[in-house]
């Protein structure tokens, strides 16, 4: 499949980590396979900390050129074309990049997706027991799926989701019942949506913000934590997913508050505005070339008496 190196690579740290841990707490436990999923998301986070201190960065440049660009769209408004240009003039010469800005949010996309997959991969619907243990799931070899299945953290399947069929739920080699899943998600659904709370509140206090967007991005701290309530209620998020969306944004809370206090502390780099337009005085015409006086005949004259002439 086109994502299969995506699914190996989240895959493959997983076992890594989960293979350290092993041989601390055994492969079988339930804690082990939890960390793991720690493990997988601080090294995700470790690996972005350039990406994020960059976007810090320009996220900060362009607070500080925020009057120059509402300066060039007054000056511009009637040119879309020539703001565009001049846009990403003043931007470049401030070090700006929109989509250095974009990119930590859009690097774990995937490994979220790629996350999912391989868990849900670990129980594929329906098989038995034996029968899922008996396959691999991508680095995970079928002694290793078999562990997973049977690991528990506080008696949950790391696998499991509140709203799973009451068959994959018997499915994981022993009775589980679902008031055991829901004793584990809610609480981790419930610290996951307060976590994105503090975060997303944190990061909208270094933005400054005009218009129609300040009044959208204003309702982001409580916008975004549903995605972990409903999320973890209503679609198919496991428990290890509610771990590492959790475990995301406390690092997320963690790291803004450092690096935001860093980076303040740098000097800007400072460009010179753009002049303005040289001003028109008030009551001035505009100077037009001579016209070449008309004959008796009315005509005037040709180029080559023109040249003759002079």
């Amino acid at each position: 499949m086109l994502l299969d190196p995506l699914y190996y690579a989240v895959s493959a740290v997983m076992w890594f980590w989960h293979e350290v841990l092993g041989l601390l707490l055994g492969p079988a436990s339930g804690v082990a396979w939890a960390l793991a999923v720690v493990l997988l998301v601080l090294t995700l986070r470790a690996v972005m900390i350039r990406p994020f201190l960059s976007s810090v960065r320009s996220g900060r440049r362009m607070r500080a050129i925020a009057p120059q660009l509402a300066e060039l769209r007054r000056r511009h408004r009637d040119d879309p074309a020539r703001l565009v240009q001049e846009t990403r003039a003043l931007q470049g010469a401030h070090g700006v990049s929109t989509l250095g800005a974009l990119l930590p949010a859009l690097l774990q996309i995937p490994v979220f997706l790629g996350l999912l997959h391989v868990l849900h991969g670990f129980n594929r619907p329906g098989l038995s027991f034996e029968q899922n243990a008996a396959l691999p799931n991508y680095a995970f070899a079928p002694d290793e799926v078999r562990s997973f299945l049977q690991a528990r953290l506080f008696g949950a399947p790391l696998s499991s989701y509140l709203s799973m069929p009451q068959d994959l739920l018997h499915s994981f080699g022993v009775h589980v019942a679902r008031w055991e899943v829901a004793a584990v998600a809610l609480p981790l659904m419930l610290l996951a949506a307060v976590a994105t709370h503090f975060s997303a509140r944190h990061s909208l206090a270094q933005q400054t913000l005009e218009g129609p967007a300040a009044s959208i991005m204003r309702w982001t701290p409580w916008v975004f934590p549903l995605g972990a309530v409903l999320g973890g209620l209503f679609f198919p998020f496991p428990v290890a997913i509610l771990l590492y969306w959790f475990t995301n944004n406390v690092w997320t809370l963690v790291q803004q508050r450092i690096v935001f206090r860093r980076v303040a502390a740098e000097p800007l780099l400072t460009v010179p505005p753009a002049p303005p337009p040289p001003a028109v005085p008030q009551g001035a015409r505009r100077t037009r070339p001579a016209r070449p006086r008309r004959h008796a005949s009315g005509h005037r004259p040709s180029r080559r008496r023109r040249r003759a002439a002079t």
